[in-house]
């Protein structure tokens, strides 16, 4: 097995988080003809599942591609949280759902690279049951302290006053093997850091136990934490992106903030049950080509704190198994396991 050093080294090889010009992953479109041959597609709603809970940065991204999608493809694009278990309980639903192209999903890195070696057993598996459209966005996580009960105003100062405190720290995740999770575990073990992991449900149940002073540390997807760090409620003290984020320039990166090596980003591609037609793929990949090609979404994504991608349904794919060994590692280290 790798070192710790060297599993974040890998991490650092992780794409930059600046958007470009166009998209990243964006490869030729190879099956033009597949929209046509897709018929009718969709005929009716087209059920989205989000396998987290409401308010989350995975929810908060997926409603605005659903509203673009139904303006684009003439059928609304409901969406359906369906939250638990890492979201394996999502992706369970969604492997089961008729392979018709009215159930699709937006799976995390979390599905795709490290829920097959945190949880014992898993009803679906990815490489079987799904069968992915698009790379839809990636983002960094964010180092963040509640403001009135936090006084760091670095990562510095922060890391000083948690090796101060007697006790140790406690630091909050959206849940056990979670990215988030796995991120934090590997700060704190690298930092040594006395820190107790309090797993939450989502960001909308960590973020008012942080704002109560109950819990001390977030190290999160930045969508999820964005608007409180905007009210001033939570203090940002850095991100794990390559480069600063581009609509938070004061917020300076790990490696800036003294802590190198540790970029770590989350990612997501819309999924569909195996079965699914190849023409109904192609033509959901081609709406969601069109839409990351648009200024305004990629300007609202930005804002929101991801960057908007597309991708081929192959690159998605590739993407999940590269990151693969590099997750298993996190799990090790972190000592997870789950039922």
């Amino acid at each position: 097995m790798p070192n710790r050093r060297a599993l974040l080294s890998a991490a650092a090889c992780l794409p930059a988080l600046l958007p470009p010009a166009l998209p990243l992953f964006r490869p030729a479109l190879a099956q033009t003809s597949g929209a046509a041959a897709a018929g009718t597609w969709p005929e009716r709603p087209v059920r989205v599942i989000v396998p987290f809970p409401p308010a989350g940065s995975t929810d908060v991204l997926t409603r605005i591609l659903c509203e673009r999608l139904g303006n684009r493809l003439g059928q609304p694009f409901v969406l359906e949280n369906r939250p638990g278990a890492g979201g394996n309980i999502g992706m369970d639903a969604l492997a089961k759902a008729a392979p018709d192209g009215h159930t699709a999903a937006m799976a995390t890195v979390g599905q795709f690279s490290i829920n097959q070696f945190l949880y014992a057993r898993m009803s679906w598996e990815v490489d079987r049951d799904i069968q992915p459209v698009a790379l839809s966005y990636d983002l960094p996580n964010v180092a963040v302290v509640p403001t009135e009960h936090v006084p760091a105003r670095t990562l510095a100062e922060f890391i000083a006053w948690a090796k101060a405190r007697p006790g140790g720290i406690s630091f909050g995740s959206p849940g056990v093997g979670t990215s988030p999770h796995l991120s934090g575990e590997l700060f704190r073990s690298r930092l040594g850091i006395e820190a107790t992991h309090v797993p939450f449900r989502g960001a909308a149940q960590t973020i008012p136990a942080m704002l109560s002073g109950d819990v001390h540390f977030a190290l999160d997807n930045l969508p999820s934490y964005a608007p409180v760090i905007a009210e001033g409620r939570m203090r940002a003290l850095a991100v794990t992106s390559e480069v600063r984020w581009p609509t938070m320039p004061d917020v300076p990166t790990m490696a800036e903030a003294g802590v190198p090596d540790f970029v770590v980003t989350s990612w997501a591609a819309f999924v569909m049950p195996r079965g699914v037609p190849r023409a109904v793929v192609d033509r959901f990949n081609a709406a969601l080509r069109e839409i990351a090609a648009e200024d305004a979404p990629r300007a609202r994504f930005l804002q929101a704190g991801a960057r908007l991608l597309w991708s081929t349904p192959e690159d998605a794919v590739a993407r999940g198994r590269a990151e693969r060994p590099m997750w298993q590692e996190a799990v090790r280290i972190s000592g997870a396991r789950a039922e």
